[in-house]
């Protein structure tokens, strides 16, 4: 267990300082880049923090919007509990097809 949390928290360096995506368990997904992170939470900065109750919008076609028009900022920062996180992505790694 110890060395797979290792090797996560390895595998998140590569996405330090990059735009990302992170898909909540939740019906909430977050936009921003990424500072920092630790065992417990990822930092990001400049972030969109989406609530997909709010709108009609697919949460596909809401990150595809925000790569086509850029981050709608609504926290200058925000802390993400990692047991919410369903998956992270670069936001260059968005693919819509």
């Amino acid at each position: 267990m110890f060395a797979e949390r290792i090797g996560d928290l390895h595998m998140l360096e590569n996405f330090v300082g990059k735009q990302v995506v992170v898909d909540l368990c939740s019906p909430f997904v977050c936009l921003g880049r990424l500072e920092k992170f630790d065992d417990l939470f990822l930092l990001l900065r400049d972030a969109d923090l989406h609530d997909l109750r709010d709108t009609e919008t697919s949460r596909e076609n809401y990150v595809a919007a925000s790569v086509a028009t850029g981050i709608k900022r609504n926290r200058k920062r925000v802390l993400i509990a990692r047991r919410e996180v369903a998956a992270v992505t670069r936001l260059e790694d968005f693919v819509d097809e």
